[in-house]
């Protein structure tokens, strides 16, 4: 298993990875990311599961900064992140937390959450 520095490091990059247009506009690539049973409460209140939000175009495009990242080692195979999202097309800061789950040798997401806040601090 990883060091914690690097493990945090790693899914930082996952997460921003997760941000790319060229990942969000590609069902593979985001197939590749997320589990088969991943699910996420969004920040626009509805519940979404990956067999139901990744269409041809995958799930959409927009421009994000990410910042403040932690993790959260729940055990060995499974880490809590929590970070703040900047949406600067929709100009709204929220609170975002996964959890990524170890399997076959990779780090998938399987779950996330998205809760809008007006404090960008």
């Amino acid at each position: 298993m990883e060091s914690k520095s690097s493990l945090k490091e790693h899914l930082c990059q996952l997460e921003e990875t997760l941000l790319k247009p060229e990942i969000r506009t590609s069902p593979e690539e985001l197939s590749k990311l997320l589990k088969d049973d991943f699910f996420e409460f969004g920040s626009s209140g509805n519940v979404w599961y990956k067999r139901d939000c990744i269409g041809d175009e995958g799930i959409g495009v927009g421009t994000m900064t990410l910042s403040n990242f932690e993790i959260h080692q729940l055990s060995e195979e499974t880490v809590l992140t929590t970070y703040r999202i900047y949406n600067e097309i929709k100009m709204e800061h929220t609170l975002r937390s996964s959890i990524w789950k170890y399997r076959n040798g990779r780090w998938q997401m399987f779950f996330h959450q998205g809760t809008k806040t007006k404090s960008p601090l």
